[in-house]
């Protein structure tokens, strides 16, 4: 065998290897999808059923109240005050919601919760209370938020799961708030949030965003399923989950019947807001 010979076999070697290794780390938890069927072809109402022009913005009670009363399973966030209080909210402040500059991990909750939301008199709720009114009646996908105290907010929303008696998962951008999940609460079905970070404004270091992209951290929280942008479902790394690892999907965020259609046929489970889904038409395109 000449020096050119040995260099080829090298450099086969070594990129079969990588490939090897890149499956091995984007490979999710698989040994539990018989327990993702309450989640299968589910429209989850994206922070409610909500109208932020109307009397039930998002992550509200009004919201949450019309999502039961319609028979949606439900997507919501919680993240954590100054104060320690866990509570329901999606943005790090309220410029968008309450017109206030305010950030919700450097506010107490009783400033908080003084300021109503969009056009309504709603205000933020506490994740108890979201809890008492839901009380089983539909699923709920419940995600951490990621932030400096994304640790105290995992701990604290698993505090208040353990009694919960209804159907959950929950789900987060954050691999380590899952890592914990999987460690401390192994029975809670976790999810990866995950999208082409390519597109993502936010100063996150570039090998991270590669990482997050193609799901290379699934070999340290091992997810029950994949929640992706549904706009990215050609990303290498999630058709590698669905294609290959045969992961159960959830699409997000669905904005209208035609993209609830089209994403049947590389997701599970539909998360959606901006419309009023057809519930006869998830049924149609799953029977097809």
């Amino acid at each position: 065998m000449n020096g050119l010979e040995e260099a080829i076999i090298i450099i086969i070697c070594v990129i079969a290897g990588c490939g090897a290794l890149f499956l091995a780390m984007t490979c999710p938890g698989r040994g539990r999808r018989e327990r993702m069927k309450p989640f299968e072809n589910v429209l989850i109402a994206h922070r409610g059923l909500f109208d932020n022009e109307g009397d039930a913005p998002e992550n509200t009670m009004a919201a949450f109240r019309k999502a039961i009363d319609a028979g949606f399973a439900i997507e919501l966030d919680v993240q954590m005050s100054s104060d320690g209080q866990l509570l329901v909210f999606h943005d790090p402040d309220l410029k968008r919601m309450a017109g206030v500059d305010l950030q919700v991990s450097e506010t107490p909750y009783e400033i908080l919760v003084s300021y109503p939301l969009g056009q309504s008199d709603e205000r933020i709720p506490l994740f108890a209370d979201v809890l008492d009114l839901v009380a089983g009646q539909v699923p709920m996908v419940i995600e951490i938020k990621i932030s400096s105290v994304y640790r105290k907010t995992t701990r604290a929303a698993a505090a208040l799961l353990r009694s919960y008696p209804g159907v959950y998962c929950v789900e987060s951008f954050h691999p380590l708030s899952l890592l914990w999940y999987r460690r401390h609460m192994p029975r809670v079905l976790r999810g990866q949030l995950s999208m082409d970070f390519k597109y993502c404004e936010e100063k996150v270091p570039m090998l991270i965003k590669i990482f997050m992209t193609n799901l290379w951290f699934n070999f340290l929280s091992k997810p029950d399923f994949i929640a992706y942008n549904h706009k990215d479902k050609r990303t290498r790394g999630f058709r590698i989950c669905r294609r290959i690892f045969h992961a159960k999907t959830a699409a997000w965020t669905i904005k209208s019947q035609q993209e609830l259609v089209q994403a049947h046929d590389m997701f599970d489970m539909f998360i959606f807001d901006s419309f009023v889904p057809e519930p006869e038409a998830v049924a149609n395109s799953c029977s097809e």
